[in-house]
């Protein structure tokens, strides 16, 4: 166990992870993280958040053709929410 100071960094309290720790777990800098509180509000959980790949199918496929007809069809209106 270490023991940790917490600091301020803009908005934010900050807990440093020690470097043996982040090394065993795999968090790198850089890293996404999520951060939770335990059911009994005395702990604060670190997970790393694993990205899952996104396949290409059919649906995205027909979502492009969707939207570009949209962005076509709805050009002007577009533009004007643009400007304003």
């Amino acid at each position: 166990m270490q023991i940790q100071t917490v600091f301020k960094a803009g908005n934010s309290n900050v807990v440093a992870i020690p470097k043996d720790l982040s090394r065993e777990l795999g968090i790198k800098p850089g890293q996404e993280v999520v951060v939770v509180k335990d059911q009994n509000n005395e702990a604060i959980i670190i997970k790393k958040l694993e990205k899952t790949k996104i396949k290409k199918s059919a649906t995205s496929k027909e979502f492009k053709k969707w939207l570009k007809e949209v962005l076509r069809e709805d050009a002007e209106i577009l533009d004007e929410l643009a400007v304003r």
